[in-house]
């Protein structure tokens, strides 16, 4: 991966051009920068943005410009598959999206549909509302078809990462009793855990179970020692990505008849409960915004990202 230029956007029919304030980085980047998740290159990568429209395409009325909105990241997809027609276009075979597909957020312009487009809050930190990709993410995976836990249950959330801590608070809003737990080395974020009022332990600390475990440090231990914390008759969430092939005690699916579910990326409708959540201040995403870094110092906030000397790094794009 390098830093190149790339040719404007142009909006044609039904797409608008995002000026990109703020564009995290996902634990996807680092799997595409280490050939572990395709890409159609060269392509720009990144899909978690914020940014004002600054220009739209025909069809698209002009009340858009000037809007802050973020972006969904779908680019395209068949509209004809049952998955299309049921409000599923995250698994259409031919999805495209923006980041692997089609050039994605990491520049200074960033052309998608309006149908991707959701207005931002007028309060909330633009710096901080990329995080509203991953939040989308965490709540497809938690509350569709139907939430992961219930009112009381006992969760544990494996990994103090920003998915961890968004998945954690969306836990906690469906009333459940929240732990976050990381290793030894994550101190840093489990400090800032501890700041948004949820209970944190580590590797080192005594075993734990749980009615619902929702992995999302995507490590082959995390993974393990999360089969072996749920519950007989428990639910287990896996959200974190591996990138590789891991070695699981998976018996223990049989054995404790344990409920796996999982969620890709997002939906429209889980966009809509991710708001829902951020308006009504039940998730918070500032806290989770670790550092703003310029886009020509791409390498060392992925450095971080990848150290996890941090909970969130975005690049901010703009010129100035």
């Amino acid at each position: 991966m390098e830093l190149a230029d790339r040719p404007d956007p142009v909006p044609g029919d039904g797409h608008v051009v995002l000026e990109v304030v703020a564009a995290g980085i996902c634990g996807t980047d680092l799997h595409i920068a280490d050939g572990e998740y395709a890409t159609v290159t060269p392509v720009t990568i990144g899909h978690e943005v914020s940014g004002v429209v600054v220009e739209v395409g025909a069809g698209v009325a002009q009340s858009w410009l000037g809007e802050r909105v973020a972006s969904e990241t779908y680019f395209s997809t068949c509209g004809e598959c049952a998955f299309c027609l049921t409000g599923r276009p995250n698994l259409c075979p031919e999805r495209r999206s923006i980041g692997t597909h089609v050039d994605g957020a990491f520049a200074p312009r960033l052309l998608v549909p309006l149908a991707n487009l959701h207005p931002l809050p007028e309060w909330l930190d633009p710096e901080a509302a990329p995080l509203c990709e991953p939040l989308a993410c965490v709540c497809h995976s938690l509350l569709e078809p139907v939430p992961a836990a219930e009112p009381g249950a006992d969760v544990l959330v494996t990994g103090p990462g920003p998915v961890g801590l968004l998945a954690a608070q969306v836990a906690r809003a469906l009333g459940a009793n929240v732990q976050v737990r990381g290793t030894p080395r994550d101190e840093r974020r489990l400090a800032a855990t501890r700041e948004l009022a949820l209970e944190t332990s580590t590797t080192d600390d005594p075993p734990v179970e749980a009615d619902v475990v929702i992995e999302c440090s995507g490590s082959e231990a995390g993974m393990a020692a999360g089969l072996i914390a749920t519950r007989r008759g428990g639910r287990y969430v896996q959200i974190g990505l591996a990138g590789t092939p891991v070695t699981l005690p998976f018996d223990l699916v049989c054995f404790h008849e344990l409920r796996i579910s999982s969620g890709f990326a997002s939906t429209p409708s889980s966009w809509r409960r991710a708001l829902e959540l951020v308006a009504d201040r039940r998730v918070q995403l500032e806290p989770l915004l670790t550092d703003v870094v310029r886009l020509d110092e791409w390498e060392r906030a992925f450095a971080a990202t990848r150290a996890g000397d941090g909970i969130k790094f975005v690049l901010d794009p703009r010129e100035d």
